[in-house]
């Protein structure tokens, strides 16, 4: 599940408090990083929680509201379909994911509430909402899900907060791990039992494996890799440049003296990516030409 763009991304963050601490200790790096990660596994969990959490939510907000007597028997009938949704049903005792929780303490607290209510309320006032429980209704739970997961969950500041007191980390990791929930509830969609496998942590050892190797090399080759970038940088101020993009640039060469089997194309892309997503507008051109002129002077090509 964790792919090498997340654990990039990982790195990257790893490797920026690394360096601002101040405490370079390789192991102590490398067991950060691994519990980031252990961390991201535990986001894709919660929010395949989250949808037994917000289907409790609607009982609770339907038990309250039987004062309603003016909702004829029919309407009460199709306004308890999220309460009643399938998904959710097969999620509460799917096995798999009570063992994770249990076993590293995912469930929700009081705390959480409030923010399980506000995006309730959110989903409740959404055109998804309205179109789903509607009377001539043909829209499935899956789609019902898939919609609020990419109209709502996905762009909601209530989700964004609440994420963010949980780990400061989860909002980047949101949109990737979405993509994994969705395609778990694609099987939960087709099959009758709840015995629905979820993801790895890792597709294979080797994704583990390239995670702690770039975290290592990175670190390793640091003093190395920078003294090539300052060597391509003499007509730049270096006290105007970001230290994150000096950090991807590091993360880069490691990459790719460490990486063969890895085409230099797609890591050129992605630390490219790395550098526009997560420091300045100007950083993603700038990475890209001081690379462009490492690889240059060291014909490097692979």
């Amino acid at each position: 599940m964790i792919n090498r763009t997340l654990i990039r991304i990982k790195v990257l963050q790893i490797l920026y408090s690394y360096y601002q601490k101040g405490n370079k200790e390789l192991k102590s790096a490398e067991n950060e990083l691994n519990y980031s990660l252990l961390k991201t596994y535990y986001l894709y969990h919660y929010l395949l929680l989250l949808i037994v959490k917000l289907t409790d939510a609607e009982q609770e907000k339907l038990n309250e509201s039987k004062l309603k007597y003016f909702v004829s028997k029919k309407e009460q009938k199709f306004n308890r379909k999220l309460a009643n949704n399938i998904l959710a049903q097969k999620l509460r005792t799917h096995f798999e994911l009570i063992q994770f929780i249990n076993k590293y303490d995912c469930k929700e607290n009081d705390n959480n509430n409030y923010f399980i209510k506000i995006i309730l309320d959110e989903i409740n006032q959404s055109n998804n909402y309205m179109k789903y429980t509607s009377l001539r209704n043909t829209y499935s739970d899956y789609e019902f899900w898939e919609d609020v997961f990419k109209q709502i969950i996905l762009k909601s500041f209530t989700v964004s907060e609440w994420l963010e007191q949980k780990n400061i980390y989860w909002n980047d990791d949101l949109e990737i791990i979405t993509v994994f929930v969705l395609k778990t509830l694609k099987q939960f969609q087709y099959k009758i039992d709840s015995n629905t496998i979820l993801f790895p942590m890792f597709k294979n050892i080797e994704s583990k494996e390239f995670a702690i190797k770039l975290l290592q090399t990175s670190i390793i080759e640091g003093n190395k890799n920078s003294d090539l970038i300052n060597i391509h940088m003499k007509n730049w101020d270096k006290k105007h440049i970001a230290m994150v993009d000096l950090i991807i640039m590091q993360m880069a060469l490691s990459e790719i003296n460490n990486f063969p089997s890895i085409p230099l194309k797609v890591t050129l892309n992605e630390y490219i990516n790395l550098a526009h997503y997560y420091s300045t507008p100007k950083s993603a051109p700038f990475v890209n030409g001081i690379l462009q002129a490492i690889i240059h002077s060291l014909k490097i090509n692979k």
